[in-house]
């Protein structure tokens, strides 16, 4: 897919893999770019987050990111690295090193090779600034760990006489637990829209996609989410109104397909669960029992092996902290009623096992005691989740 106009990217094998995957990627775009960012609440944030966080102030010209190795629990050596990928990309690109974004992600604890990803991202600003290799798809490869799949999405939309483009990759299969994941997304826009409006709008977007996905229930050191917009489709300039609202959406739905793919690559998945709970008193009880059955090991074993086994649904539902009516409680299997005001009914076990095999599972749960809903994403647990961790840095 096209990236937005003017922007370039792309992405090589510099040496910080030892399988000669792509392992780093440059974002860039000519034209200064307002920036906003969601970054992990995990307490030991890596050291491109800490650095990022600073640098998502002023204007940004490039994303230099990197797979392969987190750069994560690296103490002033890693804030050092970060650093220095950020003045030696801005020395290629002749801008300052506080207009560059970092990013990192791997295994945590290990520190950068250096010497490789200064040959690397030479070679990287040489190909993007003068347009002699230019491969989105690339990019979004040199971010890639136990991805099975390059996730990317983009959109389009009208402002008046000005077409805009919102396009969006994103990269994750393990240690994914909303707020954020072991995730880096990068969406990129030629919409003209002031900072703020930005940052609200990605705010907005994120709450409603990734900050609504768990894989398994672990929090990484090294999620972030960047949105640039370089302004270079010249719409009129959005702040607020209806305009706003149209960008705000656009982000958003590019943001859900992202966080779908992530959910269906979770590490070892082979189906995404969508768990939608309706009728809570507030928001934010309903996404706490979306999330506790999203991350319940019972449920996503079960789904795994094609058992509507909704005891499992309803406990987590119960263990879940929220206080609800079990009297009220249904459950559902897409349209397939398991569980109806707190007693089981009678359902044919051969349909439920045939909606379970799809490769996308909806359990709905409606707790009847308000008109609040969420909506959580995720995948099952098979053999092949506990086979990739277990030997993840081998």
């Amino acid at each position: 897919m096209n990236l937005p106009k003017g922007f370039f990217a792309n992405g090589l094998h510099c040496g910080i893999k030892k399988n000669g995957k792509k392992d780093l990627s440059l974002f860039y775009s000519e034209k200064p770019c307002v920036a906003a960012g969601v970054f992990t609440k995990n307490i030991f944030k890596a050291a491109p987050v800490l650095v990022s966080q600073k640098n998502i102030k002023n204007k940004i010209h490039c994303i230099a990111a990197n797979s392969g190795c987190a750069n994560a629990c690296t103490g002033e050596r890693g804030i050092g690295d970060a650093k220095k990928i950020c003045e030696l990309t801005a020395a290629q690109l002749n801008v300052k090193s506080e207009n560059i974004l970092v990013a990192s992600t791997g295994v945590i604890g290990q520190y950068l090779p250096m010497d490789k990803i200064k040959k690397g991202i030479h070679k990287l600003c040489h190909s993007v600034t003068l347009s002699l290799c230019h491969s989105p798809l690339s990019a979004v490869e040199g971010i890639m760990t136990t991805d099975t799949f390059s996730k990317i999405k983009n959109v389009k939309l009208k402002i008046k006489n000005s077409e805009i483009t919102i396009w969006g990759c994103a990269k994750g299969s393990g240690m994914i637990e909303p707020n954020l994941a072991t995730m880096l997304s990068f969406i990129l826009t030629d919409a003209q829209i002031t900072k703020d409006a930005l940052s609200r709008a990605l705010k907005i977007a994120t709450e409603l996609s990734f900050n609504c996905l768990t894989v398994d229930g672990d929090t990484s050191t090294n999620d972030t989410v960047f949105a640039l917009a370089n302004g270079v489709a010249k719409n009129k300039i959005i702040s607020e109104g209806k305009n706003f609202q149209l960008f705000c959406a656009q982000l958003t739905a590019v943001c859900i397909e992202l966080t779908k793919m992530l959910a269906h690559d979770g590490e070892g998945a082979t189906k995404l669960i969508t768990v939608n709970v309706m009728g809570a008193k507030n928001i934010y009880d309903a996404k706490k029992i979306a999330k506790t059955v999203a991350n319940s090991p019972l449920v996503k074993t079960a789904i795994f092996g094609n058992d509507a086994n909704w005891g499992r649904i309803v406990a987590a539902i119960g263990r879940s902290g929220v206080m609800v009516d079990s009297k009220k409680v249904d459950v559902s299997f897409g349209n397939l009623c398991v569980f109806k005001k707190g007693h089981p009914v009678s359902f044919s076990e051969e349909i439920a096992k045939k909606i379970i095999l799809q490769k996308s599972v909806s359990i709905n749960i409606n707790l009847n005691s308000g008109k609040e809903y969420a909506t959580v994403y995720t995948c099952d647990f098979s053999d092949g989740y506990i086979k990739v961790n277990a030997s993840y840095r081998s």
